[in-house]
């Protein structure tokens, strides 16, 4: 499986911004997905994850209420919509397949990444 992720960007404080994480070589129907996120200096930490019908999300308490994790499996995609983004938020944006299972917090339960989409919230 390979994933791309895009939409990333310059943004100021409160704005929006929408994720994509497309897949190829192996649909998606069947995994879970996550999106993380790592800034400068810090450990790569989770932020959302979608069950495979996308019936089930899961959310980090930081991003609650503002970021909504949602997929498209006609079209082998996942999205992280952001919205009332802050300078914390700013940060390189990955997203992940977890082939078994779903809901995992933890790097080591996801089996493919994508190389990241930069996104950078202004004050």
């Amino acid at each position: 499986v390979q994933l791309q992720a895009s939409g990333g960007g310059l943004v100021q404080a409160g704005g929006s911004l929408r994720l994509s994480c497309a897949a190829s070589g192996r649909t998606l129907t069947s995994y879970g997905m996550g999106w993380f996120r790592q800034a400068p200096g810090k450990e790569r930490e989770f932020v959302a994850a979608i069950s495979w019908s996308g019936g089930g999300r899961l959310y980090v308490d930081s991003v609650k209420g503002r970021f909504t994790i949602s997929r498209d499996n006609a079209k082998n995609t996942v999205y992280l919509q952001m919205n009332s983004l802050k300078p914390e938020d700013t940060a390189v944006y990955y997203c992940a397949v977890q082939r078994t299972g779903w809901g995992s917090r933890a790097i080591a339960d996801y089996d493919y990444w994508g190389q990241g989409t930069q996104v950078t919230v202004s004050s």
